[in-house]
């Protein structure tokens, strides 16, 4: 006889479900990885048999498990154990000091690689570090820093590495910024194509598969510690399938994966996207694979010839004119296979184009049954939302204007910021809409940065960028982290809520997300995660109930033993000292710990002095500089 008893019931909780027919609750069963009951203590415990499992949450809130509806996880985990995070950051100082540290630590050939999730205006300083600063902690180490996807940062070992000399030729959509003499300094821009950002780290060495294995696990148990318990991946350039699916594929086979996940292939060739389409619809079936691992369709590129780079810092580019026959192609390939699609769209100029193809395709195959999308939208016309709404399409949003804001006001002005993009209005529409990060490279993966940008509208540097009319209440903004973006999986009813009959995925943030003050939401984290009713992650309190122990990470000399992730968590009373907890931020004058009378509060330029300030035995480090003490 089948056991009708749960595997694990979790009381003694605040529960907010997003179930609006049963709102909140202190008690869950789950059997077989969906919820099968929710209500009281009393009414839950009840149903608990000799081998159910109890767990007392001690009165904690809890919520559903956060689903983020566009990011690279597949590529950012073959890269997270080489990637030293600057997100979170909070000081230039603390993110030189950690360069500099792991500089050292760092074994040749390899390189040091700051690769995205950050911004400058995310430091008390308010820059990027200059190249000088850069070389002066790195003289033999090649570093190689993106920010966005604007520009990139190479010391001169990286210059070496890459083979970047005088004769080098000019990329197209690119800058290779050169000295007087014609010499590259080591500043790339993007312009705003960024392939010669992506071409040049594509150069650095790679993790071999067993090291590709053991960083996909912890990036993705940092998304746990996030709250993250889904994903949609939304492919991504050097992101070849199958090839560099392999590592996640065998992941899903040892039954490893602690983050669902559903794929989008992403074409990789520029004038042979309809090759790759008609290949791919004629090899992997729609959603083929499980509730931890499975297709979702195309995208989020198409065609190369619509892909409108979101440089803020550069004009907006005109798609070529053969954007629309190129578009409608493969639309075409994909609608009469029924596949979903998203496709990557900045500017409404870009959107209306699309939608011009759309509606095109739309009265010879129908495609108000699929569930496609844009992606991003930050300049969307109410027009252009109107007609996705009739064409039954929606809109998947992300916080790069977290990131970006302050680049957006200098070139368009406050005024247009104010709904980039309009949420608010896309909701009062009736359109799908939801809500990710686009990380790992355009913007973090942290979740929290998401909320707390649509509840408050401020960037992460502070900016306040939306009205209060632009606003959401932090129940609709968690609707749009959990519910909302079950359709863009097409998996409503499944999952975003904490329901019976629904996939048993749920957290136990480590502060109330409804009652802690707004601008500390961008600091919350997950004392406990769950995921298909097993803990995948556990802290605090609830550190002895994780069932998903990792080995360290490889190799021995990753950042992430150090640092762990977000804001240098990893080093609490070191790197992350200033960036983990809001009081201890807003408290300091300076993201340093201390006020230095050399170089007042701008540390980072000591490591471009010849003052020897590292040296706590010399003058200067002992006494005449705090800078790094």
């Amino acid at each position: 006889m089948a056991n009708t008893h749960p595997d694990v019931i979790f009381h003694n909780a605040r529960f907010t479900t997003l179930d609006k027919s049963n709102p909140t609750a202190s008690a869950v069963a789950i059997q077989d990885g969906r919820f099968t009951a929710v209500g009281s203590d009393e009414d839950i415990l009840k149903l608990a048999g000799d081998g159910t499992r109890k767990v007392d949450l001690q009165g904690r809130s809890a919520l559903p498990g956060l689903f983020d509806n566009h990011t690279h996880v597949i590529r950012g985990g073959l890269n997270y154990n080489l990637e030293l995070r600057w997100d979170g950051v909070r000081s230039l100082a603390d993110a030189m000091d950690m360069l500099r540290q792991q500089v050292a630590n760092t074994p040749a050939p390899q390189w040091v690689r700051v690769v995205g999730g950050f911004t400058e205006h995310q430091f008390i300083e308010k820059r990027l570090p200059t190249l000088d600063e850069i070389n002066a902690v790195a003289p033999d180490t090649p570093v190689f820093l993106l920010h966005l996807y604007d520009r990139a940062l190479l010391n001169a070992a990286a210059l070496r590495a890459v083979g970047y000399h005088r004769d080098t030729p000019a990329p197209p959509g690119g800058e290779i910024v050169r000295d007087a003499s014609g010499n590259p300094t080591g500043l790339l821009l993007a312009k705003p194509n960024a392939t010669i950002l992506y071409a040049t780290l594509a150069n650095g060495p790679k993790l071999p598969f067993d090291y590709q294995l053991n960083s996909t696990r912890h990036f993705m148990r940092e998304l746990n510690r996030l709250g993250v318990t889904g994903v949609i991946d939304a492919g991504g350039g050097s992101q070849n399938y199958p090839d560099d699916y392999a590592v996640i594929q065998q992941l899903a086979k040892d039954q490893q994966i602690t983050v669902r996940l559903a794929y989008n292939l992403f074409t990789q060739k520029p004038k042979e996207e309809k090759e790759d389409f008609l290949k791919w619809t004629s090899e992997v079936t729609y959603k083929q694979g499980d509730d931890y691992f499975r297709h979702n369709g195309a995208g989020e590129m198409l065609v190369y010839s619509a892909a409108d780079f979101e440089d803020f810092r550069q004009p907006r580019p005109d798609m070529p004119a053969s954007m629309e026959d190129d578009l409608e192609g493969v639309v075409r390939i994909l609608a009469q296979n029924q596949w979903p699609w998203r496709l990557h769209a900045t500017y409404d100029e870009t959107i209306s184009r699309a939608l011009d193809v759309f509606e095109k395709v739309h009265r010879d195959t129908p495609i108000n049954g699929l569930n496609w999308f844009f992606d991003h939208a930050e300049t969307i016309s109410d027009q252009s939302i109107d007609r996705i709404a009739a064409l039954g399409g929606g809109i998947a949003v992300q916080h790069r204007m977290a990131y970006q804001g302050e680049y957006f006001i200098e070139r368009y002005g406050a005024a247009a910021a104010e709904a980039t993009p309009p949420v608010k209005r896309i909701l009062e529409r009736g359109v799908k809409v939801s809500a990710g990060t686009d990380a790992t490279r355009v913007a973090s993966y942290n979740p929290w940065v998401s909320l707390a940008w649509m509840v408050t509208g401020k960037t992460v540097g502070g900016t306040k960028m939306y009205p209060e009319r632009n606003l959401l209440d932090r129940e609709t903004a968690l609707r749009m982290w959990t519910e909302n973006v079950a359709w863009f999986s097409n998996e409503v009813g499944q999952r975003g809520q904490i329901r019976a009959g629904q996939f048993a995925d749920m957290i136990v943030p480590d502060k109330d997300y409804f009652r802690v003050p707004e601008d500390d939401i961008s600091f919350i984290t997950s004392d406990l995660t769950v995921v298909g009713g097993r803990i995948v992650y556990g802290a605090g309190h609830f550190a002895s109930l994780d069932d998903n122990p990792l080995p360290p990470a490889m190799p021995d000399w990753s950042p992430t033993r150090r640092y762990g992730g977000y804001a240098a968590w990893g080093e609490p009373e070191g790197a992350g000292k200033n960036s983990l907890h809001p009081a201890r931020y807003r408290a300091a004058a300076c993201g340093c710990a201390t006020t230095c009378g050399l170089h007042g509060h701008d540390h980072a330029r000591a490591w471009a002095s010849g003052v020897p300030v590292s040296d706590p035995k010399g003058f200067f480090g002992a006494l005449g500089c705090a800078c790094w003490m």
